[in-house]
């Protein structure tokens, strides 16, 4: 069974009559470029063959009734006009906040019946609840014929999280899941929201191991990060840490504590390596982006501080057989989640025997190797 023919399936089961139209919107993956986004500064995702999907069909009032397959058939009903934080049903409070958001613009909006799954692995750092989001905004937004965009839709999951929700992420899950384009991967400045694309060179795959070490978002960790990032910025006297460089924060680097100069270096050396994964890409490169992921990956580990053992053993694993073909790195928000690798199509059989004879034998845990192409986001 399709995932369009799960959620038509449910949709028919649930509320007894055929749904009129199906959307979807995918997870992502991001390949370079973290914990940039909400500094203003460069990321480089690709939407993923993983994401949510719904069935649904307009109202003629404005109740919203809402059925999620995957969490044991749970369903919920709430108006337009009341929209309430649930305490019980919290997966819910996705749906209600980007709504929030869209009434602002929209206050005439009608309700709508709906199911909806997800096969995103939740917890994993490949962004279940923008996909979530983008979907929700996508149904709402076509069976209501609203002029509403990729970037205007991004911005409104966006601040569900923020203000509804109550986790400070940026603007990256969000874009790409409405605006990823297939076979490609999405340069995103977060501050201006311009957005390049470059191709994912033939015979690389997007290979992405689930460490299952399991990890939430909406944690004291991640905004702790954000809250560093913005001491370092005030130090500097910037907007943004954007808009410093190396000699900047050097300058600064006894005015401010040695957590908030690290997290400042991150960031900052994290934008020059993201632009420089897009050339090297555009160039085919593929030396110098084995080189910048790993970077990439030592600069999370050492001074953001947001890797696990478990994945770092993961990635030595994978560079060990990787080498300079291919890049490999954590990827997500951290403290669990994912390895991102672009592995070429005759090392991908020899880096999946590896993980599967090493990783759980080291670890004590399973992990989940999901082999990926890039695909179209939602309003693309």
């Amino acid at each position: 069974m399709t995932r369009q023919e799960l959620v038509e399936t449910g949709f028919s089961k649930f509320f007894n009559k055929t749904a009129d139209a199906f959307f979807h919107a995918p997870g992502r993956v991001n390949i370079i470029g973290e914990h940039t986004d909400y500094n203003g500064g460069f990321v480089l995702p690709a939407a993923i063959n993983f994401g949510t999907d719904i069935a649904a069909s307009l109202r003629d009032d404005r109740k919203v009734n809402v059925q999620a397959l995957d969490i044991n058939a749970e369903s919920v009903s709430f108006s337009l006009d009341d929209i309430q934080f649930d305490e019980k049903y919290t997966w819910s409070n996705y749906i209600r906040g980007v709504l929030i958001a869209l009434l602002q613009d929209y206050p005439e909006i009608k309700g709508v019946d709906f199911v909806v799954s997800g096969n995103v692995p939740q917890g994993s750092g490949l962004s279940s609840s923008a996909s979530f989001e983008i979907a929700v905004l996508k149904c709402f937004a076509s069976l209501n014929n609203l002029p509403l965009d990729g970037i205007q839709a991004a911005l409104k999951g966006q601040q569900a999280e923020n203000e509804f929700v109550g986790c400070s992420c940026g603007i990256m899950d969000q874009l790409i899941s409405a605006m990823g384009k297939k076979d490609q991967a999405m340069l995103l400045d977060c501050r201006s929201l311009e957005i390049q694309y470059t191709s994912i060179p033939k015979g690389l795959n997007l290979f992405i191991v689930n460490s299952n070490v399991k990890r939430g978002l909406v944690d004291s960790e991640y905004n702790l990060r954000r809250e560093q990032c913005e001491e370092a910025a005030k130090v500097m006297n910037v907007e943004l840490l954007r808009d410093a460089d190396m000699r900047l924060l050097e300058q600064h680097k006894t005015d401010m504590s040695q957590t908030a100069f690290v997290r400042a270096r991150h960031v900052i050396t994290e934008n020059e390596r993201t632009l420089n994964t897009l050339t090297s890409l555009n160039d085919g490169d593929i030396e110098t982006v084995s080189r910048l992921m790993r970077e990439s990956h030592m600069s999370m580990k050492d001074d953001f501080q947001i890797t696990t053992s478990q994945i770092d053993y993961l990635v030595d694993l994978i560079h060990a057989d990787l080498g300079a073909k291919g890049g490999v790195r954590m990827t997500g928000g951290g403290f669990g989640g994912c390895v991102v690798a672009l592995v070429p199509d005759d090392l991908v059989d020899t880096i999946k025997a590896s993980i599967e004879a090493n990783y759980e034998k080291e670890t004590g845990i399973k992990e989940s190797i999901f082999i990926c192409t890039a695909e179209q986001g939602a309003f693309a």
